[in-house]
């Protein structure tokens, strides 16, 4: 029998602990590998979009996407993988929708329903377009002058960096249609909230206040709104005539969910890292851009920051149901987890181009931090900027928490070409920009999940800023 002496066991683990530190890369490293080789990203957004495509918020299609993203999480090794339920409102939107010019310059215009559009009677309505070149213009009109009408309402949306554009333009989709129902219209058509050149209408949801009731509301591909805008230049105070048939529909409630899942860290004690994305997306696309890419850059970069070695704080992805059609699965979430603290939380939902800016809201509460994560991404061509981070749109338990936000700034110049539209496929996607991507949030990531201290203030946790409401 051979005999190994307490010493000489000693010595080999230890050898075997420095062996197994050797091979674990810094974080750094990690996410330079992540610039030049990550796969998890492609993997998971190639995946969703081929084997389930899109995922309407509330059915089934959703569903078996969450499903499979379920799956996915499980099968990479993420801990305490779970579909969260909640029910929801679900509008679905049928398979009609069409739209033609009938007087004075017939022709057929490209249109698709805006989600909570309500139905046309069958086989449609046909009225005279009062043409609005602006929101604000529909506001001006006076009260029951649209009555027996349809509002066509345009802008003049422009691609920008920073989407800033969308701000600007999207008032015209959120509630073009209940300002022109509640002063009489019988429709509305809206020139879609986008930049591209395409006979692809870009859907969306709007709005409809209380007390208005929804009437039918479309969305005209960018070439059609403007041919429309011509027909009017030139008709010469002839009315123009438009026919509008959709069938949408409002089905009740139905179950939605939020897929969460977890790279556990050494102190279950510390309020995790959360990074957020949307798992659903319109009927008409794949969603690629819109929010796949999203949940794939959130969960590469959750398993690439843990190949560094296991982290201080647990980070925790959250791929929320629902988005599109109303902040559901965020606010669902935000319900149900309330009197967990979240250290920081972090949302990619802006297509999968590079990352250019990084901002955060304890840029003044905790500069030190903000220096070190800004010095850090700064060789990926990253900038820091001086705008308060206000979290992306599934982070409502943050905000809620009065807690630290970060936003990591994609480049936005071509997303509105995509957003919303059957453009919205995986062969948008630059694989190198997406690298880019996994590697900025890698490191970005590992630095919070590794920061003992409160991210907001740089303060010991105990003193840290108490949840809102308790």
């Amino acid at each position: 029998m051979n005999r190994i002496t307490p010493a000489l066991a000693a010595l080999s683990l230890a050898l075997l602990s420095t062996a197994a530190l050797a091979q674990t890369p810094t974080l750094e490293a990690q996410a330079d590998t992540a610039l030049e080789s990550d796969s998890f990203a492609w993997d998971f957004v190639e995946g969703i979009t081929t084997e389930v495509g899109p995922r309407q918020a509330g059915t089934e299609d959703e569903a078996r996407g969450r499903a499979w993203a379920v799956a996915w999480l499980k099968a990479k090794g993420f801990a305490n993988v779970a579909d969260e339920p909640f029910m929801m409102d679900t509008w679905v939107p049928g398979d009609i929708a069409r739209a033609r010019v009938t007087a004075p310059f017939a022709q057929d215009l490209a249109v698709l329903p805006l989600g909570d559009s309500a139905a046309t009677p069958v086989g449609g309505i046909e009225a005279e377009v009062v043409f609005f070149r602006t929101v604000d213009e529909l506001r001006a009109a006076p009260a029951g002058s649209l009555k027996g009408k349809i509002a066509y309402i345009s802008h003049q949306m422009r691609p920008a960096q920073d989407g800033s554009h969308y701000g600007f333009a999207g008032p015209a989709r959120w509630v073009g249609a209940g300002i022109a129902a509640s002063k009489g219209a019988v429709a509305t058509v809206i020139k879609s909230v986008g930049t591209d050149h395409h006979r692809n209408p870009h859907t969306g949801g709007t709005t409809f206040p209380e007390g208005v009731n929804p009437i039918p509301a479309g969305a005209l591909s960018l070439p059609d709104a403007e041919n429309l805008e011509r027909m009017f230049a030139r008709a010469g105070g002839r009315p123009i005539t438009l026919k509008l048939e959709m069938n949408p529909r409002q089905v009740g409630q139905t179950q939605s969910g939020n897929v969460v899942g977890e790279i556990v860290g050494r102190n279950r004690s510390l309020p995790p890292v959360l990074l957020a994305c949307h798992i659903d997306s319109w009927w008409n696309s794949p969603g690629a851009f819109d929010d796949g890419a999203g949940c794939a850059i959130i969960a590469a970069a959750a398993l690439n920051a843990g190949k560094a070695g296991q982290p201080l704080r647990t980070i925790r992805v959250l791929m929320a149901g629902a988005e599109e059609t109303g902040l559901w699965g965020s606010a669902a979430y935000s319900k149900a987890h309330i009197s967990e603290p979240i250290a920081v939380g972090l949302e990619s939902d802006f297509g999968a181009d590079r990352i250019w800016r990084f901002d955060s809201n304890f840029r003044e509460t905790n500069p030190a931090l903000h220096k070190k994560i800004a010095s850090a991404v700064a060789r990926f061509g990253v900038s820091s900027g001086s705008d308060v981070a206000g979290g992306g749109a599934d982070l409502n338990i943050v905000r809620d928490q009065k807690g630290a936000l970060i936003d990591l700034q994609q480049d936005g110049t071509r997303y509105f070409d995509l957003h919303h539209t059957p453009d919205d496929t995986l062969d948008k996607i630059d694989i190198v920009q997406l690298r880019q991507n996994v590697a900025v949030w890698t490191q970005v990531v590992g630095i919070l999940a590794n920061e003992g201290m409160s991210i907001q203030t740089g303060t010991p946790i105990p003193s840290a800023p108490a949840i809102a409401g308790q």
